[in-house]
């Protein structure tokens, strides 16, 4: 184990090894029409206040007009580097915005990038990211890929076993040291893709809200059984109108090893 994936287990996943991330790049990546559900979530104060109060590990924040203007401190944070907008209609590509020394200007305990494998594009992300790699050692910050494979004609089904245990496997020999990939739906093909990780922490992207609460506390039960460290999560979150009750149940599973069975009285 590297020591920038100890750094990353030490600040993001303090208890027992076991993490929950609350993912905020949403503005920029499906519009605002992500806050409708829950209007206050258009506000980033009340994401960081979310976060800390449900006891959660850390945030993830796109530089400009989120961590330079609302980051306190209070939660641990992750600069997203990269982004791109829902308007955009070619072959996924998505390229810096940010620096890894902008990133430690800002507070950040780590640093985050998307890489689309499968675009027509992945070679201008995956040099990218050869660069941000070298940086992120540089300054000593750990780096975070997100690992979606899309695009190219050939990724038909984003969430195949086999996609995302390729995802997790492009994300370790990319130099990640930690990585966020999407959930197959089944712990016992999830746990290939946690498998050929090898030793990078994996995260389960949160996706879209499900229909029911019990839905993605089955999902997050899922990937804690295949050997994910556990969870970054937004929309599952933070589109909820109690959010905060539905992010310490969260807690109670990731952090406190209770089952669903256990915990969905107090969800419904």
């Amino acid at each position: 184990m590297t020591a920038l994936i100890e750094k990353f287990l030490r600040i993001f996943a303090r208890r027992g090894g076991r993490s929950i991330i609350l993912a905020y790049d949403h503005g920029i990546e499906h519009g605002p029409t992500d806050f409708l559900d829950n209007p206050d979530s258009a506000d980033p104060g009340y994401i960081l206040k979310l976060a800390r109060e449900a006891g959660f590990d850390g945030v993830v924040f796109q530089r400009g007009g989120i961590a330079e203007k609302y980051y306190d401190g209070s939660v641990p944070l992750i600069v997203k580097l990269n982004g791109k907008t829902n308007l955009y209609n070619g072959e996924p590509i998505s390229v810096a915005n940010c620096t890894v020394e902008e990133a430690v200007s800002l507070g950040a305990s780590a640093v985050g990038y998307t890489i689309y494998p499968g675009s027509g594009y992945e070679w201008k992300m995956f040099e990218e990211l050869a660069r941000i790699k070298r940086e992120a050692v540089k300054f000593d910050m750990p780096l975070i890929v997100w690992s979606y494979p899309r695009g190219g004609g050939k990724v038909t089904n984003e969430t195949a076993p086999e996609i995302v245990a390729y995802a997790a496997r492009v994300a370790l020999e990319l130099g990640a040291d930690a990585m966020k990939i999407k959930y197959t739906g089944d712990p016992k093909t999830f746990a290939w893709a946690v498998k050929v990780a090898g030793k990078v922490p994996v995260l389960m992207s949160g996706g879209p809200k499900t229909k029911t609460e019990e839905e993605f506390l089955r999902q997050v039960e899922g990937v804690l059984e295949a050997g994910a460290i556990g969870i970054a999560v937004g929309r599952n979150v933070w589109q909820r109108r109690d959010a905060l009750k539905f992010a310490r149940v969260l807690s109670e599973i990731v952090y406190g090893g209770k089952k669903v069975v256990e915990v969905l009285g107090e969800v419904k």
